[in-house]
């Protein structure tokens, strides 16, 4: 049987230790001006005693709250929670439905701001983070009545999202504009993507390493070689079938082979005829030897997967979560669904 244990932040009555400076002038002598009583909406407790102090520099006084507590009226543990229920299927309604039965009343609106507070945060926490290899991957989304394009930049190294962008995957212009500061700010040297030729064209420009998966060219190319074996001349099939133990074994010198099959196979298309079987078959050679480098990265550069499954893994969260809500209503509010759907139990 499996069972899935949540981490949620502890919450104390007390506080046990004295701030380190003061939040309106960061200055560091401050004086001990009472204690208050704090009501809080929390499954386990309903207040804490929060301490307030004066600053000896700027006059002013402030709370010290104790750990898992804020100016909030929510604990931040409560919060947390109802983000997770939201992400793992409940409604608004539901998650201030399902908490009533614990004793704890909130507005549907109270559980959509906590949904979007710990998306915020998870933002965040990901906006200085070092990611050397990056996935990307484009999803439609339906949302503000219509289909809505969009990108998504995952860490390989932990299958969590890094940002979330309202970007067209086919744009090459629009995925440059996005990806650069992000790139430059992450520090990304090797990113994973499909084939798409945006996705080429943006790493050639940017200077980084482009792995491209597997999955996808396998899947193109054995189409391709399918339909060639049906069509070219019988002399030619030994190159179809030497082709696909090359895109079976990937070696890494496997430029240079495609590329003599290339020349061995002569031209058969004359003027502005329709493109021959041969024809095909050479421009399937050539393609596959310019861009060996691209389906081999993983040889040369550590810890970099041969497919992009790490971001269909997130994507496919994202899917399922955005199929049972009744469409998002706003794109801040989107993007931040998607955000908490995508990272899974955090």
């Amino acid at each position: 049987m499996s069972i899935v244990t949540l981490r949620l932040p502890e919450v104390k009555r007390e506080t046990g230790t004295r701030p380190g400076k003061c939040p309106h002038c960061k200055g560091t002598i401050m004086q001990r001006w009472g204690k208050v009583k704090k009501p809080v909406r929390d499954p386990r407790m309903r207040n804490v005693s929060a301490c307030r102090y004066h600053c000896c520099h700027c006059r002013r006084t402030f709370r010290h709250y104790p750990e898992g507590v804020d100016r909030a009226d929510q604990t931040l543990r409560l919060r947390k929670l109802a983000a997770l229920c939201w992400m793992l299927g409940l409604s608004y309604r539901g998650i201030a439905t399902v908490f009533e039965a614990f004793g704890v009343t909130i507005s549907h609106t109270s559980a959509w701001r906590d949904a979007q507070e710990m998306a915020q945060a998870l933002k965040h926490s990901n906006r200085w983070k070092s990611v050397r290899v990056m996935g990307l991957d484009g999803a439609y989304v339906r949302g503000m009545g219509k289909t809505n394009p969009v990108l998504i930049a995952v860490d390989l190294g932990i299958g969590k999202p890094i940002e979330i962008g309202y970007v067209n995957e086919r744009d090459p212009q629009a995925v440059r504009k996005w990806l650069e500061p992000i790139v430059k700010r992450l520090g990304v040297t090797v990113i994973v993507t499909d084939d798409l030729k945006a996705f080429q064209t943006v790493a050639e420009q940017l200077g980084l390493e482009h792995q491209v998966c597997q999955f996808h060219v396998r899947r193109w190319v054995g189409r391709g070689l399918k339909q060639l074996r049906e069509t070219v001349p019988k002399e030619y099939l030994w190159v179809v079938e030497e082709v696909k133990q090359l895109i079976d074994e990937l070696p890494p010198d496997g430029s240079r082979r495609l590329f003599e099959l290339w020349k061995a196979v002569k031209v058969r298309r004359k003027g502005w005829e329709t493109l021959a079987p041969v024809d095909q078959l050479r421009n399937l050679l050539i393609r596959l030897s310019e861009n060996w480098d691209r389906y081999c990265t993983f040889y040369w550069q550590n810890q970099v997967p041969w497919t992009n499954n790490g971001s269909e893994q997130v994507i496919g969260r994202m899917k399922i979560r955005s199929k049972t809500v009744r469409g998002y209503k706003s794109e801040q509010g989107m993007l931040n669904g998607l955000m908490l759907a995508g990272s899974g139990i955090w």
